[in-house]
């Protein structure tokens, strides 16, 4: 490919962080020509000739053949994406949200264009998941994906598991030291879990599950009393993203909730904002991919490669994608512990079986199996006053 003229949406950390790695490399052959920002008064590391609030003066340089897209708008990203591409111009994202709302969409604007986009960066930052899946996992036939792919739940979970913190105090903490946003919902709640996991299922099988279909349960309802339950039972607690398929059906359950970890796990020793993922195959068994999955550097990591694969003319196959329809959260069990405060609710009609009833004046939990079916219903996952924790 020709020289990559860059240019860049959005000048945060990540962006500026880019901006200077490129400027230091000159063997990547790279440079940003124009960058789009929405406030040009607030002062900015960089000359102030490359900054521009108007989207065309990227959108419509034909000089400029890569866009680079790292604003949070869902939307305006969406916009920004749909243009360059028909354009004719390569896309690196970084957002995932985007991405999972409009993948099947975005992949064919790309193929009827003839050009790239990548989003390693809107998955597990540093950790080449999406990459591995293409290249390496390509024709194996996978049986699951799954792990810690948010940061900042799991800074807070390592805080409360093991500094025996209440959900706040290690929130508050998340954000002293700059894991969680002002407003964390869209991590706590497992919003940006349930993105990410809907981009790793189609590479990783082929099918395209809609957000509102994954199985979600966030943090926020859980309490110091689970974290003791999990300590005596030889667990600790992380919020797991995971596809798997049921080998009987086809069918594949995909899920988001937090879930009891055995200590001698691999999974359980990713701590702090770090993320962990295993791909399970039915042909090299169990492989696992750790590295940090948020913040400045990680995040940029992901991006320069992407925009170094473009010099090769990278761009996704996504050989398994032969028909995106699939079969999701439609049957089945899982063993589960419902935790609660109430020690008069009567919780027993939620499942199938039950095996251990506990009930104390401040807290109270049931282990059973419960039905997929059942577990959907939205008044009992996304009840707040509800513990729910899945058993590996």
């Amino acid at each position: 490919m020709q020289k990559l003229n860059i240019g860049l949406f959005g000048f945060g950390v990540v962006g500026e962080g880019i901006y200077k790695v490129l400027a230091e490399k000159p063997q990547l052959n790279a440079s940003i020509k124009k960058i789009v920002i929405k406030d040009p008064n607030k002062p900015r590391n960089a000359p102030s000739e490359l900054f521009s609030t108007n989207a065309d003066d990227i959108l419509n340089d034909e000089e400029i053949n890569v866009v680079v897209e790292l604003i949070s708008d869902a939307d305006a990203a969406y916009d920004i994406i749909k243009k360059a591409f028909n354009n004719k111009k390569h896309v690196v994202s970084a957002n995932k949200k985007l991405i999972a709302d409009n993948h099947e969409e975005l992949l064919k604007l790309q193929n009827d264009n003839n050009v790239s986009f990548l989003y390693e960066a809107s998955v597990c930052g540093s950790v080449p998941i999406i990459r591995n899946l293409e290249e390496y996992f390509d024709n194996d036939l996978l049986n699951y994906v799954s792990g810690i792919v948010n940061g900042t739940t799991n800074y807070i979970l390592t805080k409360m598991a093991n500094e025996n913190e209440s959900y706040q105090s290690a929130l508050q903490a998340a954000q002293e030291n700059g894991f969680a946003e002002a407003d964390p919902t869209a991590d706590v709640e497992g919003f940006d879990a349930v993105s990410k996991l809907s981009i790793i299922t189609l590479h990783a099988f082929g099918k395209k599950i809609e957000t509102d279909e994954i199985i979600r349960k966030g943090i926020t309802s859980l309490k110091v009393d689970d974290f003791k339950y999990a300590k005596e039972k030889g667990f600790t607690i992380k919020l797991i993203a995971n596809s798997k398929v049921i080998q009987d059906t086809g069918e594949i359950s995909s899920t988001v909730l937090p879930t009891f970890v055995n200590l001698d796990k691999t999974i359980a020793l990713v701590n702090n904002e770090y993320n962990g993922v295993l791909i399970g195959s039915s042909l090299s068994d169990e492989q696992f991919l750790y590295g940090k999955g948020a913040g400045r550097f990680p995040t940029s990591s992901a991006v320069l490669s992407d925009i170094s694969a473009l010099k090769y003319d990278y761009k996704y196959s996504i050989r398994k994608l032969v028909n995106t329809a699939g079969v999701f959260n439609k049957t089945g069990k899982i063993r589960l512990y419902i935790g609660f405060e109430n020690q008069d609710n009567d919780l027993t009609n939620i499942f199938e079986e039950v095996e251990e009833i506990f009930k104390s004046k401040n807290h109270s939990y049931i282990v059973g199996t419960v039905s997929i079916e059942k577990l959907k219903q939205k008044e009992i996952l996304q009840n707040p006053n509800l513990s729910i924790i899945a058993f590996d």
